[in-house]
C-alpha cells in the first residue's frame, strides 16, 4: 500500500482541501500505520512542554566551547607532527645531495648549466624541426584535407564549449 502522500499529509502541519481530507479519511479507516501515526502525532502535540534545567544554555555552550578549543589543539598538534615528520624525511631524503652541493660547489653548478644548456638545444631542435614540418605539410596534403582538418577541429571546439556551457549554467529550481 502507498502511504506516501497520507504520511505528508498527516505530518503536515498545513490545511488539506476537503478532496484530500476525504482520501485521507477513508484511508485512516483501513490503514492501522497511518492511524497510528495520527494518533502518535495527537499525543505529540498534546504532551506538555518541559523547559530545560536552569543553566542548561550555559552549560551547553561552556561544552561547546570546550570542544572547539580540544578540535583547535588536536589539530594543531596533528598538523605540527605531520610538518616535522615531513622535514624530517625530506631532510633524511635530500641530505646527501645538499651536502654535495655545499662540499663541492663547482660540481653542481655544472650540472645545472649543462642541465639548462640542454633544455634550451632541445627547445631549439624541436622548433626547427616544426617549422620544416609546417613548411613542407602544405605542398604534401591536398586542399580537401585541410578543409576536413579544419571543419573537424572547429566542431571540436564548438562541441566543448557547449559542453562547457551547460556545465555552468544556472539552471532554475535546482
Amino acid at each position: 500500500m502507498n502511504h506516501r502522500p497520507f504520511e505528508d499529509w498527516i505530518i503536515s502541519e498545513q490545511a488539506l482541501n476537503p478532496v484530500e481530507k476525504r482520501e485521507l479519511e477513508s484511508h485512516l479507516r483501513g490503514c492501522k500505520v497511518c492511524s497510528s501515526l495520527v494518533d502518535t502525532g495527537v499525543e505529540l502535540r498534546s504532551s506538555r512542554m518541559v523547559p530545560p534545567k536552569a543553566g542548561f544554555t550555559h552549560r551547553f555552550h561552556t561544552r561547546l566551547a570546550a570542544h572547539k578549543l580540544s578540535e583547535r589543539r588536536r589539530r594543531f598538534w596533528g598538523s605540527l607532527v605531520f610538518i616535522l615528520v615531513g622535514t624530517f624525511l625530506l631532510a633524511w631524503k635530500a641530505g646527501p645531495f645538499i651536502l654535495s652541493i655545499f662540499a663541492s660547489p663547482a660540481e653542481w653548478i655544472t650540472f645545472v648549466i649543462g642541465y639548462f644548456l640542454f633544455v634550451a638545444t632541445s627547445i631549439q631542435v624541436l622548433t626547427e624541426a616544426v617549422l620544416v614540418i609546417l613548411n613542407i605539410a602544405p605542398v604534401l596534403v591536398p586542399a580537401y584535407v585541410w578543409m576536413i582538418i579544419v571543419s573537424a577541429l572547429a566542431g571540436l571546439g564548438l562541441l566543448w564549449s557547449v559542453s562547457i556551457w551547460r556545465l555552468t549554467r544556472y539552471t532554475q529550481g535546482a
